[in-house]
């Protein structure tokens, strides 16, 4: 029996699993990105694209934990800045389009901590983008409804998730010193 894209995929995962490297990173990435060509005619994709689930798990690694999900989303829909604490993620269009922007965690002269915004992009179809631990991001579907693939290093369900109060569209600026 010949094997379809996702059991290729979970099979090249799982022979390269072992500690976060980035020969793993890279290598997932790819997989993902490869993944991303399956044929709409391929069993489990069709169905995907048919009941467009909100979320669908595809793949539990019965070892190592790291799971594949499916979303399905409408346009406008916002996920706030979070990060996925010791986890990563890799994102990966199937099709649609998101936006979305990196921030960085800082602290001002009071030691007030906030969130800055780094850049914000948009991912289309067929590109995928890496989180490692601790990096900060939100999400928004700019163009639904929009399918995607997220791989997690583990069940973010059972991990410590940081989330983050959405950055105001004020500038922050850090209070002056005043040297004596």
């Amino acid at each position: 029996m010949t094997k379809d894209s996702l059991q290729t995929f979970t099979e090249a995962i799982r022979s390269t699993w072992g500690p976060l490297t980035s020969e793993l990173v890279a290598g997932s990435r790819h997989h993902l990105a490869h993944l991303l060509e399956a044929p709409a005619a391929e069993a489990w994709l069709a169905a995907l694209h048919r009941d467009a689930p909100e979320s669908r798990e595809l793949y539990r690694d019965p070892t190592h934990d790291f799971l594949l999900l499916a979303h399905t989303e409408e346009t406008d829909l916002y996920r706030p800045p979070h990060d996925h604490g010791r986890g990563w993620v890799i994102y990966a269009v199937q099709r649609g389009e998101m936006e979305m922007s990196t921030y960085r965690h800082v602290h001002d002269l009071r030691g007030n901590a906030y969130i800055v915004k780094r850049e914000s992009f948009l991912l289309r179809s067929g590109d995928v983008r890496v989180f490692l631990p601790g990096d900060i991001h939100d999400t928004r579907c700019t163009a639904g409804p929009l399918s995607l693939f997220r791989f997690t290093s583990r069940d973010f369900k059972k991990e410590e998730m940081t989330r983050y109060p959405e950055p105001t569209s004020a500038v922050r600026t850090a209070p002056s010193l005043t040297v004596t």
